[in-house]
């Protein structure tokens, strides 16, 4: 195939997704009113909870055998690698930049997270659908895609909620702070007596203010043991309560941790991709539902008939919370630039070259669908789902 021939076949499923993001976004406007935020909101969890469930199940079920999950044992190590060395240009980023406090664990976990699941549910089987496509035959090519696809969001739900969670966490948590800092700073001093020689010189803290302080400490400690990446600088303590409060605050960071690796294990899109390991990996599980002669076949039938809507939803769902995003954006320039930079420019590069050493050391079955996935794993937008930060 010629250069304009591979471009042509490569921007078809942009031009795809953006049509259908312009058509979200019509439909988000006030002018129609077709997707206003509370719409968004339910048609999401419809997505969360029943339609992407059904696409993994169905793709996993259908495709996956025991022979494939050892043979795609790279994909998790390679996901991995994309949170590493995109962790490690955040971190550089924010060196460079000197954001504010409570962004420096925003802009590493951008910079890390990249979108995992989604993204790749609707370019892969563009791709495939092409005439031009180099991966061979269309329908095979869409099924083994969206399995890639479904294994891909699965392994990028456990690290998002283990590692990109705890940074976006703790910068809530610092943001929280400063605004606390902030009502305390404009309450008025009604201590007649006092000036700023009492407070200063003497060690006189306001209870309110000491509250502030604990809290940010609890922080920043939260943030080290959680995050290699993040810039932190723990506040001074008394020496005598400074081992078991780090202690309480390992064990504590620990049981975080559990919780919400457990909370993702059990989220419908993971619990379904689980499943549809089972099934896909037990030949007589697999016999009941998938096959012209299975006897629950209708079963299957109808989860890929709900699984068939996750795509199109999903991406009007995307085009409208871009308009919303343009309209309240609040980061500099130079930040969302440094992002950019990182996502699209340095990690497809590094991206290239850790999947091409892979492949000549005999780490990669010989798919090209396969090497391909692990390639634009490098190249994605960030998260979506690291945008609304839990306390």
């Amino acid at each position: 195939m010629g250069f304009w021939s591979l471009f042509e076949v490569a921007s078809m499923p942009i031009v795809q997704v953006l049509l259908l993001s312009l058509l979200g976004a019509l439909m988000a406007t006030n002018y129609l009113n077709l997707l206003p935020a509370d719409a968004r909101k339910s048609l999401n969890k419809i997505v969360f909870m029943v339609f992407t469930p059904c696409l993994m199940f169905a793709n996993l079920a259908e495709t996956v055998t025991f022979k494939d999950l050892v043979a795609w044992w790279f994909m998790p190590i390679n996901v991995g690698l994309t949170f590493l060395f995109g962790g490690i240009l955040g971190w550089i980023a924010v060196k460079l930049l000197k954001p504010k406090p409570h962004l420096e664990g925003l802009i590493i976990a951008t910079c890390a997270s990249g979108n995992l699941g989604n993204l790749l549910l609707i370019i892969i089987p563009a791709i495939c659908s092409e005439d031009g496509s180099p991966f061979g035959d269309h329908d095979v090519c869409s099924t083994m895609g969206l399995s890639y696809a479904s294994y891909s969001m699965a392994l990028g739900g456990l690290y998002i909620w283990t590692f990109s969670y705890q940074l976006v966490r703790s910068s809530a948590l610092k943001y929280k702070a400063l605004e606390a800092d902030e009502e305390v700073s404009k309450v008025p001093n009604k201590d007649l007596d006092a000036n700023g020689k009492t407070h200063l010189l003497e060690g006189e803290v306001q209870e309110n203010v000491a509250i502030v302080v604990s809290s940010m400490t609890s922080t920043e400690e939260d943030t080290e043991n959680q995050a290699v990446f993040s810039l932190i600088q723990i506040v001074p303590e008394m020496p005598g309560s400074q081992t078991e409060k780090g202690n309480a605050s390992f064990w504590g960071n620990a049981l975080v941790i559990l919780r919400q690796l457990l909370e993702e294990l059990l989220a419908p899109p993971t619990l379904a991709a689980i499943v549809g390991f089972f099934f896909g990996a037990i030949p007589w599980l697999k016999n009941l539902i998938i096959g012209d002669t299975a006897p629950l076949r209708v079963i299957q039938d109808s989860i890929k008939l709900l699984g068939e809507g996750t795509i199109p939803c999903i991406t009007l769902i995307l085009g409208g919370n871009l308009t919303q995003g343009l309209r309240t954006g609040r980061l500099k320039p130079i930040t969302i630039i440094a992002v950019i930079l990182v996502r699209y420019v340095l990690l497809p590069v590094i991206g290239i070259g850790v999947v091409k050493a892979a492949g000549s050391l005999g780490f990669l079955p010989s798919d090209p669908l396969y090497h391909y996935v692990l390639l634009i794993q490098f190249a994605l937008p960030p998260a979506m789902n690291i945008g609304n930060p839990l306390p």
